[in-house]
């Protein structure tokens, strides 16, 4: 056990090492921006940083890690900005980050978001357009997956459905484990990991355009959800007590935050109040990544799509001056 503690600790100092090599941190202006590993992150980031570069002169970088490791750079000083902070699934360490005052709560970037295990609408509704008939038309809960393993098939142990979970890393990983464990699904089901959050996508579009049955982890604002009829399964309603018990129930409805690191905050006072009045929306973002997808580009050129197109939204959170600037560069 301690050999195991100290290869975690020695890893982790590692992969810190590495964040502040790659990183510009302490280059002339430059901000640096959290990239935990999914599409709506690096989309606001680029939004924020396109803004800062073009507004205020600031260049920005993106730094990629673990949930956990971000948290750890941003308290750090190594990683200056957090474009989405998901309270619930990091509440523990996301506090002590607050109550340390290593790190700034900004503002409220979107609110209204979803997670939680979903499948494709058909599979309960069936699809009459396609041809495709339902296959669990009693599946309304979590719970109730106990009765339609069948349905989910693993192609490799045909004793078991599988359950497509959270990529590895992010701390959701662990809850969702735990909460097929609390649920007793583990006895009829397999926990599978993808390797990424384009593994999990492409795994449900595959399943999805074939028509067949598929239960996976997601979460909302996504271009997933934007494009495809998806249904998330019910769950016991929220409570601390469910939550800390196993999480058994669905997850607490939260703001998602922007936070910073404090010195960031206090040496750049105007980036800072530009970030508090950053505010967009569940469907704003989920239109974004919906363009991005639909047009085969990528999170940056979605920024740029939506600073052409939302004028009356973003120049509401700078000075004219600055606003002037952007639009200028666009």
């Amino acid at each position: 056990m301690k050999n195991s503690i100290k290869v975690c600790v020695i890893a982790l100092v590692i992969q810190l090492m590495i964040m502040s090599f790659c990183s510009t941190v302490g280059a002339q202006g430059t901000v640096v921006f959290a990239d935990t590993g999914w599409e709506s992150i690096r989309f606001h980031s680029y939004v924020a940083g396109i803004i800062m570069e073009k507004g205020y002169g600031h260049p920005m970088d993106l730094v990629s890690g673990s949930t956990f490791v971000i948290m750890l750079g941003n308290r750090m000083g190594d990683i200056d900005i957090q474009m989405e902070i998901w309270s619930s699934n990091i509440q523990e360490i996301y506090s002590e980050a607050l109550e340390s005052g290593d790190i700034v709560e900004l503002g409220v970037n979107f609110d209204g978001n979803t997670q939680g295990l979903y499948v494709p609408t058909f599979v309960i509704e069936g699809d009459s357009e396609r041809g495709i008939e339902p296959v669990a038309s009693g599946l309304k809960t979590v719970k109730d997956l106990v009765d339609y393993w069948p349905v989910f098939p693993d192609e490799e142990d045909s004793t078991k459905g599988r359950i497509y979970g959270s990529p590895p890393g992010w701390e959701v990983d662990n809850i969702m484990r735990t909460k097929v464990k609390t649920y007793g699904l583990d006895k009829y089901y397999n926990y599978f990991s993808p390797g990424s959050d384009t593994s999990l996508a492409a795994a449900i579009v595959a399943a999805y355009e074939r028509g067949e049955p598929i239960v996976a982890y997601y979460w909302e604002p996504t271009w997933i959800m934007g494009m495809l009829d998806m249904t998330l399964l019910e769950d016991e309603p929220y409570s601390e007590e469910l939550w800390n018990n196993g999480f058994a129930c669905e997850f607490e409805a939260m703001e998602i935050y922007i936070a910073a690191n404090s010195n960031f905050v206090k040496n750049n006072p105007e980036l800072a109040e530009f970030l508090s009045k950053y505010h967009t929306s569940e469907q704003l973002t989920n239109d974004a990544l919906a363009y991005m997808m639909e047009n085969d580009t990528d999170e940056k050129a979605a920024a740029l799509w939506f600073l052409k197109n939302n004028e009356d939204i973003w120049t509401q959170w700078v000075p004219e001056e600055i606003a002037q600037k952007v639009k200028e560069s666009l």
